[in-house]
Order: C-alpha cells, then sequence, then structure tokens
C-alpha cells in the first residue's frame, strides 16, 4: 500500500510516499481503508522532532481521519466490512490502510461525509471540551478565541454563540478577520495591533470572563485582557513557548489558569462515542457549519505541510489517499 513517510526530521521536504507492506490481520484486528486524513499541527511537531514518535524510519504521522472497514478479526463482533467509521487518535493514517483499535472506532451517521468527518472529529471534540469541561461557558459572557480562523478557533466560536456568550476572535490578516466574522464573532482584532486595550475598550474596560489560549507566547498578554476573577484555558502553543506565570499575579487577580487536553477527556469508548454523536448531531442539525476543506493528495502531503506551517490557510486541511 501507499503511505506518506520521512526518515529524518525537518521540513516538509523531508515527507515522500512510498509503498509499505500492509497493516497486519489478526482475529482481534481492523483494518480501515481511508478516505479522508485530518492533518494538524501536531503531525508538523512529530515531522520537526519536537513530539515522541515510536518505532524507527520510515515514520508515518497523521492521527485522525475517516473511511470504510476493509477487514475485521474474527473476535471482533460490533463493527462489519462496509461499515463507515472515523476515529481522532489512532496513528499512522497517513497510509492508505489504517490498523483500528476496536474502542478507537467511531460509526459515522449517514449525514456526515468522510470529509467532514475528518475536519471536525479531533478539533471538534477539542472545541467540545473545551467550553463543556474546561471551562463551562454561560450565556451572556465574553469570551476571547486565539486563532480565530483556524480550525479549532471557528469551533470554538460557533460553540460559544450556541451557548449564549458573547465572542472576540484574534487573528493574523485582514482576509483572516473576514472569516472569524462570517464564523459569528462580536469583534475581530488584528495580533499586530494593540489588541490588549481593543479588548478593554469592547468590554466597558473591564476585560474578559475567558480567553481559550492556543498561541503559547501571548499568555501574558491573555491574561491581561482577562477581567479580574476571570479565566484563562491554555490548551496549545502553536507560536511558541509561554513565559512563566507569576502565581502571585493569580492571587492578586483573582485570576485561574487551567490547563486542557482531549486525552485526558477521551478516556473511554463509550466517552468518544457520546461526544462524537452530540458534535455530529450539531453539524447535522445546522447548528455548527463546517467551511470545505483544502484537500491535498496522500502523496503532495509536504505541499499540505507547506500551507499549514504558512499561516495562511482557514479552516482544516485534508489528505485524499
Amino acid at each position: 500500500m501507499k503511505a506518506l513517510v520521512f526518515d529524518n526530521f525537518g521540513g516538509p521536504e523531508v515527507l515522500y510516499g512510498r509503498e509499505i507492506e500492509e497493516p497486519e490481520h489478526s482475529k482481534s484486528t481492523v483494518i480501515v481503508r481511508m478516505k479522508a486524513i485530518g492533518l494538524n499541527f501536531a503531525d508538523v511537531y512529530r515531522r520537526k522532532g519536537n513530539y515522541h514518535l515510536v518505532g524507527e524510519p520510515p515514520f508515518i504521522l497523521g492521527y485522525e481521519g475517516a473511511g470504510v472497514i476493509e477487514y475485521v478479526g474474527e473476535d471482533v463482533h460490533h463493527v462489519k466490512v462496509g461499515d463507515r467509521v472515523g476515529f481522532a487518535d489512532v496513528p499512522h493514517a497517513n497510509a492508505e490502510l489504517v490498523s483500528v483499535p476496536v474502542d478507537k472506532l467511531l460509526p459515522l451517521p449517514d449525514g456526515i461525509s468522510f470529509e467532514t468527518a475528518a475536519s471536525v472529529l479531533l478539533q471538534g471534540l477539542t472545541a467540545q471540551y473545551l467550553t463543556d469541561d474546561s471551562y463551562s461557558v454561560k450565556q451572556g459572557e465574553t469570551v476571547l478565541v486565539h486563532a480565530a480562523a483556524g480550525g479549532v478557533g471557528q469551533l470554538l466560536t460557533q460553540m460559544i454563540k450556541m451557548k449564549g456568550g458573547q465572542v472576540i476572535g484574534l487573528t493574523s490578516s485582514n482576509d483572516k478577520a473576514a472569516v472569524v466574522k462570517q464564523t459569528g464573532a462580536d469583534h475581530v482584532f488584528l495580533y499586530g495591533s494593540d489588541w490588549v486595550n481593543s479588548i478593554k475598550d469592547a468590554t466597558g474596560g473591564k476585560g474578559v470572563d475567558v480567553v481559550y489560549e492556543s498561541v503559547g507566547q501571548t499568555l501574558l498578554d491573555s491574561f491581561a485582557a482577562t477581567k479580574t476573577r476571570g479565566t484563562v484555558v491554555f490548551f496549545g502553543m502553536a507560536g511558541g513557548d509561554p513565559e512563566k506565570v507569576d502565581p502571585r499575579m493569580l492571587m492578586d487577580t483573582s485570576k485561574a489558569l487551567i490547563g486542557g487536553d482531549l486525552w485526558n477527556v477521551l478516556t473511554t469508548h463509550e466517552e468518544r462515542k457520546r461526544r462524537t454523536a452530540e458534535l455530529f448531531k450539531w453539524i447535522m442539525s445546522g447548528k455548527i457549519i463546517i467551511d470545505e476543506p483544502t484537500t491535498f493528495s496522500l502523496e503532495n502531503g509536504a505541499d499540505a505541510h507547506r500551507l499549514l506551517e504558512s499561516r495562511k490557510s482557514t479552516g482544516k486541511i485534508l489528505l485524499i489517499p
């Protein structure tokens, strides 16, 4: 089968397509033929060597995707050949065939395409737990969303609006700002501007109730834009490592810092299925709108990585085998 692989850490140029052996069949295996594969910044970090990788080269990236079950081991009884499924946390997804543990398989309803599933599973489940578990957004609260034109940012904005919150989005260009406004944000400011004071002005000098911080280097500015007794939810550092936070500042301002990681939430198969079913229901009912993704063939995965790293894309990037 074909796969997108790399032998050494580095830039997008280290990625190349090659033939590799198909996943091994066994009594307990499920093999999925991939139809769409999600590209995420975690793939970039692993390609660069910033995240740990198991095994020996050639390495295969990818943890999210959707497809059709092609093989079911005789000891597996809950799924069958031909079922449409997705997953959010299974390695080696950048290939035509992927071996998927049964407890990671997520059934796709008829109203959810492979492309939609691969676009929304990781980012949608992330936005869902951030707005439900890390900080439960309430009616009338004002929320600052970093990288609001990105996949998670657009979903966060829509979920916050669905809960009755007001959204202030941050992004890097006027073109992206237009996307954020279209997603439903009440205000949009650019990173190159004096956005902390703009947010203070937009909130009558108080600051926001909560910040969803995914950039990292902007963490202290996020606290400056947060009201007394407000909360910053830190769930990513796409822009680099954050500065250290002085606990005395938290004490003096009664502000809270909360960390968030999806894998501390998706701990059982039932939890995965429940949360995914809710997410798909929002999409099929029109409460959450998913933009058309940008697609690349699997063999052109290096170009997809270049686009993601350029920060010029909005929404999701998919690889299509």
